[in-house]
């Protein structure tokens, strides 16, 4: 009959994997698993601070705004929010992949230490995942359209978008959804995964179109004449110039009827100044005509 030393040394000999590897293992999986997540997540938050400051890595140049260029937006802070949002959502989105990988190759490392079989946890997993996948369509669609269209940087906060389903200035992005107010403010919450096609009035540039119709027998020369100068006075007033990009431009006849004739006059100002520029160079425009243009007199026939 063995004695009590010899039966500890026996029991901890047979157990030593059980009581005394395997949880060391364990430990230093999970302490491995909870460094690699800090020490990522330090670097994300390190890469979103200097994005939302103005300062894009290398690694992110590709997704830079494109308003960037906007000194419009840079003045009204719009810009800077529009970065801050856009750096803090691509942070989150890195934060959480990170944080799911992690976890879960760590769980499947700790399962496999303890002598788990994995295929039937693997195969359960798969069909809870295509359970889901079938349920959850719409917010995955959702979700995805959202990702894509924060790293294409195809609208920000500020902006003036037309996304077929509503019409007006984006007031929030978010990864299922988007947030405008038209102008008669109404807001609007957008699934972006129900987004097919969106048009942007804010980035870069924008351009004035003003039609004008004047009778057909007015005399053509000195209409566009008017137009002209009202464009060039307007142009050239300290308080516009800085809005205009380049000169407006009489492009001439638009359109003719029996009954009028249409002169195009257009511009190339900065973002969302084009509907201020268009209602001002109007008023101009008539007070020219008003004052120039006569209507060509008919010849008498003898």
């Amino acid at each position: 009959m063995q004695s009590s030393p010899q039966l500890a040394k026996t029991f901890w000999h047979d157990h030593a994997t059980g009581l005394i590897t395997h949880p060391l293992q364990i430990i230093a999986v999970v302490a491995v698993a909870l460094l690699l997540r800090a020490l990522v997540h330090r670097a994300v938050d390190r890469l979103v601070r200097s994005s939302s400051e103005g300062k894009v890595p290398r690694i992110l140049s590709p997704l830079t705004e494109r308003a960037a260029n906007s000194s419009l937006f840079e003045s009204s802070g719009l810009l800077s929010e529009r970065r801050r949002q856009r750096a803090e959502t691509i942070g989150s989105i890195l934060k959480s992949a990170v944080s799911f990988l992690v976890f879960v190759t760590g769980f499947l490392i700790v399962l496999g230490l303890i002598g788990v079989n994995l295929l039937p946890f693997v195969a359960g997993t798969s069909l809870i995942g295509v359970a889901l996948g079938f349920g959850a369509q719409n917010i995955v669609k959702d979700f995805l359209a959202g990702v894509f269209m924060i790293l294409e940087d195809q609208y920000g906060v500020g902006d003036v978008i037309d996304v077929k389903e509503a019409t007006g200035t984006v007031e929030a992005v978010g990864l299922r959804t988007t947030r405008l107010r038209d102008v008669q403010g109404t807001v609007w919450y957008v699934r972006n995964g129900e987004i097919v096609r969106v048009g942007n009035q804010s980035q870069q540039f924008a351009q004035v179109v003003v039609d004008v119709p004047i009778a057909a027998a007015a005399d053509l020369s000195a209409a566009s004449a008017a137009l002209a100068a009202a464009s060039a006075q307007l142009y050239a007033e300290p308080k516009w110039q800085p809005v205009f990009l380049a000169q407006p431009e009489v492009l001439g006849v638009e359109s003719i009827s029996r009954e009028e004739t249409v002169l195009r006059v257009v511009a190339k100002v900065r973002p969302l100044e084009q509907w201020r520029v268009a209602r001002e160079l109007r008023g101009r425009i008539h007070a020219g005509l008003v004052e120039s243009v006569q209507p060509v007199q008919p010849v008498q026939s003898d």
